[in-house]
């Protein structure tokens, strides 16, 4: 993945998932570039999921939030449905359409997926979620080698 050795391990919960959800659109668009679309979509919903749990690792943000008792806010598609609820994200994204493109790229390469849609809508995920747009010059260096 692209995150391995490029994390600072000092970092807290919240910095740790912030940093590997903004290498891992990096990588995943990356990914996308070079014709790796099932590993560029799976890396990009690895960085969907720690984006999720940078916005609620917050007490701040996590105490804005329309939380039902008993929910799950370990399951990312409950913290999904819960920013939705909340208002902190738009109902423009398909998050249940989003896993089922993911399931179909961990059995198979999707070379000719068409991706520009999925990507501009995670995009818009990302920057109502505040993850984007961030500076890649703040980020370590990439290593192309980590695939």
């Amino acid at each position: 993945m692209p995150h391995f050795g490029l994390i600072d391990n000092s970092l807290g919960p919240e910095e740790y998932a912030l940093q590997r959800a903004r290498l891992h659109i990096r990588g995943g668009k990356r990914r996308l570039r070079q014709g790796k679309i099932s590993a560029g979509l799976v890396t990009l919903y690895d960085a969907a999921v720690f984006a999720l749990d940078w916005y609620i690792a917050s007490p701040e943000r996590r105490s804005k939030l329309c939380i039902k008792e008993g929910e799950d806010l370990k399951d990312d598609r409950t913290v999904f449905e819960v920013l939705k609820r909340s208002g902190v994200i738009d109902r423009s994204f398909d998050y249940d359409l989003f896993n089922k493109l993911i399931e179909k790229s961990l059995e198979q390469e999707l070379p000719d997926y068409d991706y520009r849609d999925i990507l501009d809508n995670f995009e818009s995920l990302m920057t109502g979620l505040g993850v984007m747009p961030f500076d890649e010059s703040g980020l370590p260096p990439e290593d192309p080698s980590t695939f």
